[in-house]
């Protein structure tokens, strides 16, 4: 019974874990402003870091979406 417990409060936190990371991306590829973007692109990958360092997502699937948003910025004009 605790282990049920446990699983259903871990997969909630991780479920918003993910969501939240996931609003964190959308919005940066949708900002056009460049310092905006740049400010945001340190906690987003922070985001990230964190989620696959708890295994909610893989480490390839993390570095892959920091690296497309690192591009994205340095292409916002």
């Amino acid at each position: 019974m605790k282990r049920i417990r446990q699983s259903e409060t871990r997969t909630v936190r991780n479920k918003y874990g993910a969501k939240t990371a996931r609003n964190a991306v959308k919005k940066l590829r949708s900002t056009t402003n460049k310092a905006e973007a740049a400010e945001m692109l340190p906690k987003v990958s922070a985001m990230l870091d964190k989620l696959a360092k708890k295994n909610v997502i893989h480490k390839n699937k993390a570095s892959n979406l920091k690296s497309k948003l690192t591009r994205h910025v340095k292409s916002i004009a």
